[in-house]
């Protein structure tokens, strides 16, 4: 893959953020959001518009979003929802850019994670996206259990292909290949984006990979090889699968991707995103 090409990265505090038990308050989410825009991530993140019993810390979305100081960045910002209720609430923020919907490539995964088949999921991904496109946004869909799965549901790049096809077909043109549970290795990871990158040109099919401390550069190297140009990180790999089998599976280090690319491809600024990383001390670790 030429270097000169650039890398989008997209950094993602509300993955970091979701799964942690103690509720993080909003004035210290908004901070540390607020550093995150002066770096100059291509988007970032920021939150969700779902049920408040399904993800507690995310429900004061709204009130942080309100919070922000939007006036001096370019960075885009991305919501992730699970049905029509809750893009509408995304879409009566007009500050929001993206929203980001999860679909399984595995049943039993879908199931669980949005207590709905593969097939309603698809209903609610046509409704989300007629409202997504009437507002002049843009939907992002994360193909989740891209790489695997551990119920035994059928997974190749056909079944992925499948997918991907059935959902470009609506006319959604970003999908994020997730490793849900960090089963991904740099043999299916080159195996599915050096296939389906070729084959659909017209789209943007990027990274969110999961990863040990000790396996990471092996999975961007196998992404950037396939022609990967687009990649989910959250700072020092916080957050998370909790059904990943391994303590140590997290989410892929946003430095870990500084240290493979460079910040000159990103078009993020290094002291700002060394500050932010400070500032995730506050949040993460106090």
């Amino acid at each position: 893959m030429p270097n000169h090409h650039p890398i989008k990265i997209i950094e993602c505090p509300r993955d970091a953020m979701q799964g942690r038990h103690d509720f993080i308050p909003s004035e210290t989410k908004a901070a540390y959001l607020q550093k995150l825009l002066a770096c100059g991530f291509n988007t970032l993140d920021f939150g969700s518009f779902v049920s408040p019993k399904a993800i507690p810390q995310m429900r004061d979305t709204a009130e942080v979003l309100g919070m922000l100081d939007l006036s001096k960045t370019d960075t885009k910002l991305l919501a992730i929802v699970a049905n029509r209720r809750g893009a509408e609430a995304a879409l009566s923020h007009p500050e929001i850019d993206y929203l980001g919907y999860p679909f399984s490539v595995s049943e039993t995964f879908q199931l669980r994670n949005t207590n709905a088949t593969l097939a309603e999921s698809l209903e609610r991904v046509k409704q989300i996206q007629e409202l997504t496109v009437a507002a002049g946004k843009e939907m992002v869909l994360y193909l989740s259990m891209g790489f695997g799965n551990p119920y035994g549901d059928p997974w190749n790049v056909e079944v992925v292909e499948q997918w991907l096809s059935r959902l470009a077909q609506l006319g959604i043109r970003i999908f994020q290949l997730s490793d849900t549970i960090g089963v991904g290795d740099p043999v299916n990871i080159h195996y599915l984006f050096s296939n389906l990158i070729p084959r659909y040109p017209d789209l943007e099919i990027g990274a969110h990979l999961h990863t040990t401390p000790d396996s990471w550069e092996e999975k961007i190297a196998a992404a950037a090889k396939g022609g990967c140009l687009r990649y989910d990180g959250a700072i020092r790999g916080f957050g998370g699968c909790p059904m990943a089998k391994d303590d140590l599976t997290g989410n892929m280090p946003t430095e870990n991707l500084f240290q493979f690319f460079g910040f000159d491809r990103t078009g993020v600024e290094r002291e700002a995103f060394l500050e932010a990383m400070v500032e995730s001390g506050k949040v993460f670790l106090e």
